[in-house]
């Protein structure tokens, strides 16, 4: 138990200092940062449910006031602009990783990371991500998706990045891959 919540702890501060990274914001007001391969790699190393508990411990801080969002954003107000969807969806998108991770554990550590995390961190992340910048921004789903092209390049690399760390921690300590045990 005590191990969990310095685990879920650990990884929701990692997000907070992925946000530490200089991020680029683009036309839409959706800034490209660090922090989406933060919630990649809650999904790959902790697993569905602990994954998701430091994300929303993360999203929680965020939405009480505290600036860990890149840029040093923080508070309620994050929930008005057109990262609100991603916000929202970042807990999501980390179980969903997590649960693929875990349905996938036959398969060697690097294939299934890189599976879980596009899934869950591309696919899974756009879907709110785009819903609410189609609300943000007044535009059409089609509008906010196409919107989105900018993003995927550097999504790919956060997924091969993420299966690359997490293939390692699991060299060096396989135990503390919690989707695979």
């Amino acid at each position: 138990m005590e191990r969990n919540i310095v685990l879920i702890t650990l990884f929701a501060a990692l997000i907070a200092v992925l946000g530490l990274v200089p991020k680029i914001t683009l036309a839409t007001g959706v800034p490209i940062t660090a922090q989406s391969m933060g919630i990649m790699l809650c999904g790959t190393v902790l697993g569905a449910k602990r994954g998701f508990q430091a994300v929303l411990l993360f999203v929680f801080l965020t939405a009480v006031g505290l600036p860990l969002l890149a840029g040093g954003r923080g508070g309620l107000g994050i929930f008005a602009s057109p990262s609100m969807g991603f916000v929202i969806g970042f807990p999501i998108a980390a179980y969903a990783i997590g649960w693929v991770m875990e349905k996938t554990k036959t398969m060697a550590i690097l294939p299934s990371a890189v599976i879980a995390a596009a899934i869950g961190g591309i696919l899974v992340l756009y879907i709110p991500g785009i819903l609410g910048m189609a609300v943000m921004l007044d535009k059409t789903v089609i509008g906010a998706a196409t919107l989105m092209t900018p993003f995927l390049p550097g999504d790919v690399i956060k997924v091969v990045l993420t299966a690359v760390i997490t293939a390692g921690i699991y060299k060096a300590r396989p135990h503390m891959v919690l989707s695979r045990t």
